[in-house]
């Protein structure tokens, strides 16, 4: 057995477990993966289109479930797709399409590849995007703003597995341990893998976190709790005692606003100093690979391009503050949110793949790269 083989091989098998010790295989998968990242696009257009239902109020648009005014779904008249009708209308059509994608995905995935785990996240993917459709259809007959809170959050995390099935369907995975893939990747050094591992995952899982706090805030259905920013109702702590909620509501009283409660203020609060935290961590973690791991090429710019995403977000938090919550800039803001997401999958998903390699197999890889030539 050649040696870059015996190395994918035995990668695979420390990864995935001995049933995914064989699964290289010459054939290519270049449509199968261009179809999981088209179901991955497909996912993230849904998100924009849930994000501009709820910051349209046009949740209930359409009263009834699973039917539209009592027609068929895909029947419904194109002459009636008016006004907030339009918005939830569309949101059901483009989530019955992902719905299919992501079965066709996983059947594909069961008869053209061999890896036992891939099939298996294929098969999960059909479940959540069931229970997700399942979650909406509730969120519209039980009224309940908790389960639109939670069908936000999966929403999310199948756009994250989705992303990770599409990632491991590519060729850069496969052929990742490689003689000159490996020795680039190890530049990090062998306890240092699993920090950078580590880091990236806290990032991912506080990104994932912060969506959720964002998701509470919107299916509130209410005003946004402060007006300004970078101050907080004036100050950089926001007062929430019983006489400055006094105060402020009567202020949000005579311009129109509905009253906020000190939850909703340290909700908000806590939103804002979550991203900050996040900004830091990302740049903290970007500046960590460029002094330690130059030639990890993959990962620097992947990191690159999520401080980049962490400044349009941020950006993009202050706009939706500053136009009081208007629906396209808040839908933007949803969905760069959700790609940052994705990016923290990603990056968390290829330094996992580098820190589970076995030391033998990096200290033979990686000497093999340093050694001299002889002459």
């Amino acid at each position: 057995m050649r040696y870059p083989e015996f190395c994918v091989r035995a990668i695979a098998a420390r990864f995935f477990g001995p049933d995914m010790s064989v699964p290289f295989r010459k054939e290519s998968t270049n449509w199968l993966n261009r179809f999981a990242w088209f179901t991955a696009v497909a996912t993230l257009l849904l998100i924009c289109s849930g994000g501009m239902v709820t910051s349209k109020n046009a949740g209930l648009a359409v009263p009834d479930w699973p039917t539209t005014f009592g027609y068929n779904m895909f029947l419904f008249p194109v002459s009636k797709w008016i006004g907030g009708i339009f918005f939830e209308h569309t949101h059901r059509l483009i989530a019955s399409t992902v719905g299919v994608l992501t079965i066709i995905l996983a059947i594909w995935l069961w008869r053209r590849d061999d890896r036992q785990s891939l099939r298996g996240l294929g098969f999960i993917a059909v479940g959540a995007v069931i229970l997700q459709g399942i979650l909406g259809g509730l969120r519209v007959t039980m009224l309940k703003d908790e389960i639109g809170i939670f069908h936000a959050c999966l929403a999310q995390a199948f756009l994250g597995l989705i992303t990770l099935i599409a990632l491991v369907t590519t060729k850069f995975w496969r052929s990742f341990a490689n003689n000159r893939s490996a020795a680039e990747c190890n530049s990090v050094g062998l306890a240092g893998q699993s920090r950078v591992f580590q880091v990236a995952l806290a990032i991912t899982i506080a990104i994932y976190i912060q969506l959720g706090l964002g998701a509470t805030m919107r299916h509130q259905h209410r005003d946004l709790a402060i007006l300004d920013f970078p101050t907080a109702n004036g100050a950089w702590i926001p007062d929430t005692s019983a006489n400055a909620l006094a105060k402020i509501n009567a202020w949000r009283d005579a311009h129109a606003y509905s009253d906020v409660t000190a939850f909703q203020v340290w909700l908000q609060m806590a939103h804002r100093f979550l991203a900050a935290i996040i900004a830091l961590a990302v740049i903290a973690f970007c500046l960590r690979l460029r002094r330690d791991a130059r030639q990890t090429v993959p990962l620097r710019r992947l990191s690159i391009l999520w401080i980049a995403l962490v400044l349009c977000q941020i950006a993009l938090g202050a706009w939706t503050i500053w136009s009081n919550k208007a629906a396209d800039i808040a839908t933007a803001h949803v969905a760069v949110g959700a790609i940052m997401l994705s990016f923290g999958v990603s990056i968390s998903a290829i330094c996992w793949r580098v820190a589970q390699m076995r030391p033998r197999e990096q200290l033979t890889i990686q000497s093999e790269a340093e050694e001299p030539a002889v002459t």
